[in-house]
């Protein structure tokens, strides 16, 4: 049986990798921040840099799901995450599912390809 590499989960995330996953500019997340105080809560470092959590992450793809896919406005969005504080967690579960199935047809994809 050959050896399998465990991979590695990062507990952090710099601004530009969450902004790279999302395909938006940094300040949109810095913007995303102060318009969802409660929601968004990078932690700083000493030197004040963003560091998401894999929690952070996954409330910026909702913020984005909703957002950018299906063309909430920022009220919109703040009205539904009052509305719906106790399915956050139910959308978190779906969200990270379909981004792990996506991931995995990609790379499937890329194995057929070459």
């Amino acid at each position: 049986m050959p050896y399998k590499e465990k991979e590695t989960v990062k507990l952090y995330h710099s601004i530009s990798e969450v902004a790279d996953m999302f395909n938006v500019a940094p300040s949109l997340l810095r913007f995303w921040e102060k318009e969802f105080p409660t929601l968004i809560q990078p932690n700083k470092d000493s030197r004040g840099n963003r560091l998401y959590t894999e929690k952070d992450v996954t409330h910026v793809r909702i913020l984005h799901d909703l957002i950018k896919e299906q063309g909430f406005t920022l009220e919109g969005a703040k009205k539904h995450f009052r509305e719906s504080k106790k399915d956050i967690g139910e959308q978190e579960a779906v969200l990270k599912s379909l981004q792990k199935i996506k991931d995995e047809l990609i790379a499937l994809k890329k194995e057929l390809s070459s």
